[in-house]
């Protein structure tokens, strides 16, 4: 039996954990929560449901991490103007000031993610 494709997913997910503890040490934010930032300072006014399918998250769990930055107060939520029953969520004053100390010059990614981010730059 060929198991060459799960090994190699078992190294990526043990990168992305590595990668993940780093970010967690640096920024005290998880692997989500720092993409969550990442998503609303590229696209403000998201809805729960807009960022759960951006991240391809569950809806369960966009709202963990949402929860997680707004009691942070990384982000903060307000009410959609077309539609009162919907809440859109953007970036705080203090969320961007916590996304400029990203510097992925200063994130040491596993040779697995290297090998696969830089894959990607070549692609766009």
């Amino acid at each position: 039996m060929e198991t060459y494709c799960i090994c190699a997913i078992r190294r990526i997910y043990k990168a992305i954990d590595q990668f993940e503890s780093q970010l967690q040490r640096q920024l005290g934010l998880n692997l989500n929560e720092t993409m969550l930032l990442c998503l609303l300072a590229d696209k403000e006014n998201l809805s729960a449901g807009e960022i759960a399918d951006a991240m391809s998250l569950s809806r369960s769990n966009a709202s963990k991490v949402i929860s997680a930055l707004e009691t942070a107060q990384l982000i903060r939520r307000h009410l959609c103007k077309e539609d009162a029953r919907c809440m859109r969520f953007s970036l705080t004053k203090k969320g961007q000031e916590r996304l400029e100390h990203v510097h992925c010059q200063q994130l040491q990614l596993p040779d697995d993610l290297q090998l696969l981010v830089d894959h990607s730059q070549d692609n766009d």
